[in-house]
């Protein structure tokens, strides 16, 4: 089979959380540029709308939500509208996430320090929203009997990463098993749930530390490829797991790191 047909998401609809920037972006790009429409949803809607702009003059279908995940009958209410909308739901991407702070290298990021409203507040958008938004788009694609959910982990939920928060590496860690769990209530539906553990991307997480040189050379330095990756590396992944290709994978975690969780 050719690699067009492989990988044809055209006429498919995609909903992606936190698509203004970083990996979202990522996901939302290689969708529309190969055929998708696209829903991008964030909570600026100024860089959405920016996107938005510069993908339609590509020849993209997209459109814009403003939107909090941490609102969750918000999420609800968007994702049940689009697909209402367009009549189907083809692939959801629960990319949405927030830090949690420094890791335990620093006296900030030691365990006696954290803080518990930024602890809740964590556990709220990276683990709560992300199980709504599974769980909204599943009741559409179990009536279709047909879908892809792509959930935005961590290699910190594979494995302890010293320079990330606790509450980060915990919830990226609950939401593979969440992953896990779904596969087997969805996968008689022909609905697909897969996870993406990326190990250090130039993203905004965490208020881009990683523009700092020496936060950057620390994450380097634990990367067997020696750097840190670009998003768009991300979207061959992305794609696959959002198109046919996934079509009997289920269930799974699959690290894009620069080989951090090989050894």
């Amino acid at each position: 089979m050719k690699a067009e047909q492989l990988f044809d998401v055209n006429g498919h609809v995609a909903f992606v959380t936190g698509a203004a920037s970083g990996l979202g972006l990522a996901m939302a790009e290689v969708m529309a540029d190969n055929g998708a429409h696209v829903v991008m949803t964030d909570i600026n809607p100024d860089t959405l709308t920016e996107h938005r702009q510069r993908l339609a003059d590509g020849g993209g279908s997209v459109e814009t939500i403003e939107l909090d995940v941490s609102d969750l009958a918000a999420l609800r209410t968007a994702i049940d509208g689009v697909a209402a909308t367009h009549g189907r739901l083809d692939a959801i991407f629960a990319n949405a996430g927030i830090s949690a702070g420094p890791g335990y290298q620093t006296d900030a990021g030691q365990i006696n320090a954290v803080d518990q409203a930024k602890w809740d507040e964590v556990l709220h958008i990276n683990l709560s929203s992300v199980f709504t938004t599974i769980q909204t788009a599943a009741a559409h694609m179990k009536r279709q009997k047909s879908g892809r959910i792509v959930v935005t982990s961590s290699i910190a939920g594979l494995k302890a990463e010293q320079m990330v928060g606790y509450a980060y590496a915990a919830t990226k860690a609950a939401v593979i098993n969440l992953v896990r769990q779904a596969a087997m209530e969805l996968a008689p539906f022909n609905v697909s749930i897969n996870a993406i553990a990326p190990g250090p991307f130039y993203t905004n997480i965490g208020n881009g530390r990683l523009s700092d040189p020496a936060v950057a050379k620390a994450f380097s330095d634990v990367v067997p490829m020696g750097r840190i990756a670009d998003t768009s590396e991300l979207q061959g992944l992305a794609l696959m797991l959002g198109s046919p290709a996934a079509s009997f994978i289920t269930g799974t975690v699959i690290p894009i790191d620069g080989g951090s969780t090989a050894g």
